[in-house]
């Protein structure tokens, strides 16, 4: 059995800014959220497996996700020179990717039984084969939060974990289910 809190310990020494025990009851899958990844302001909606539509029905998120009763929930920080500084932006989001998809490594080494879910689009594959091919690699796709119609600042606040780190800050948030048997 996985030791949560020592989980959240290895988090932290992977290189996340702040890691915290996911409150999964709390977990809504809200179309409205689903709703806002349609407006296509990340420009991945319909062009990855891991986005809507591609990763299936808020419905089926919802389900897939209840096979879980426990997790983590994972953040990268990022210190900005002002608000504009896009540079800083792209950096923590790479470094905080990185540390997601080494820690996501290091969990199903562990424990093949888990469901991360990113900050953006998949990134396992450099050029997605969505539509035109099944995935690749359906037991490494990651979808985001947001995919899975969660709205991040309301499972940062149900966590206890702060969504905003204040001014001149970037947070990537992601988290883990885990089947902690």
């Amino acid at each position: 059995m996985i030791d949560i809190k020592a989980l959240i310990e290895e988090a932290l020494a992977a290189g996340f800014s702040q890691a915290g025990e996911l409150n999964c009851e709390a977990l809504e899958f809200m179309p409205e959220v689903r709703d806002m990844c349609a407006a296509d302001r990340c420009h991945n909606y319909a062009k990855n497996w891991a986005c809507p539509p591609g990763c299936g029905s808020i419905v089926d998120a919802a389900k897939k996700a209840s096979l879980y009763s426990s997790g983590i929930i994972v953040q990268t920080i990022g210190r900005l020179e002002d608000d504009f500084d896009w540079d800083s932006i792209q950096a923590a989001g790479a470094k905080h990717n990185e540390t997601f998809k080494n820690f996501t490594a290091f969990l199903r080494k562990r424990t093949p039984n888990i469901l991360p879910m990113g900050s953006g689009p998949c990134t396992v594959c450099t050029t997605c084969t969505y539509p035109d091919a099944p995935c690749r690699f359906p037991d490494l796709v990651m979808p985001s939060m947001e995919a899975y119609g969660l709205f991040v600042s309301n499972v940062c606040t149900s966590s206890g974990v702060p969504y905003n780190n204040g001014p001149q800050s970037i947070t990537f948030t992601s988290c883990y289910l885990i089947d902690m048997d």
